[in-house]
């Protein structure tokens, strides 16, 4: 059985779509669920995320709203996008980033619209957490995330959500079939044209001001 490692921020629409989307994918036993911070990604590629540019911003969080419908999964928006994803990244850390409690922070943001912000006890108590400052304070915790970004930038991941795979990347809730067709058939990618493309040269660049 291949071993899956999925790459994913809470920040992330995409995420929650893939993961509620495709619950079958997340009842494997040999998935693991890394979460990272997105803006880290970023920064390291020199990228700006959809939300960043203000045309494909609305664009993004319409295909948000369109995509969730057509996979029937509710949804809704958080009061504030984006926000910052920190703390919530850390608590899934601390709370080993199981299913539960992966999938209830995705509730309890991305399907009843709550701000981590300012209902954050709420979230807690939903979690059975206690003291969380002290919790997502602790070293070893905050050094898993940044440990968890670190291992996903030399895997290549650029961007969330992206399952790793035998080296394989798939990157964004789309490209959830062909991963389903790879885990079929691991020589998907072996075909002569997939070989080409995997080599073709660059023919001009942007120039850059």
């Amino acid at each position: 059985m291949a071993r899956l490692v999925w790459y994913f921020d809470f920040i992330s629409p995409f995420s929650y779509l893939q993961y509620a989307g495709y619950p079958e994918l997340f009842r494997r036993l040999d998935v693991e669920m890394r979460p990272v911070l997105f803006a880290g990604l970023l920064n390291h590629w020199g990228q700006k995320g959809p939300a960043e540019i203000s045309e494909k911003r609305k664009q993004t969080y319409r295909f948000v709203a369109w995509q969730a419908r057509k996979l029937g999964v509710p949804l809704r928006f958080p009061p504030g996008h984006p926000f910052n994803p920190v703390h919530v990244l850390r608590l899934a850390v601390a709370l080993g980033a199981t299913r539960e409690v992966v999938g209830t922070i995705y509730d309890f943001i991305w399907k009843e619209g709550r701000s981590v912000a300012d209902e954050w006890a709420e979230l807690c108590a939903r979690l059975k957490v206690s003291d969380s400052n002290a919790l997502i304070g602790i070293p070893d915790v905050k050094e898993q995330l940044r440990k968890n970004g670190e291992e996903a930038i030399a895997a290549g991941v650029f961007g969330v959500p992206t399952f790793v795979v035998d080296g394989e990347k798939f990157w964004g809730v789309d490209a959830t079939g062909m991963l389903f067709d790879y885990l079929a058939d691991p020589q998907l990618f072996n075909s002569p044209e997939m070989r080409r493309i995997d080599a073709l040269p660059i023919a001009a660049e942007r120039r850059r001001q």
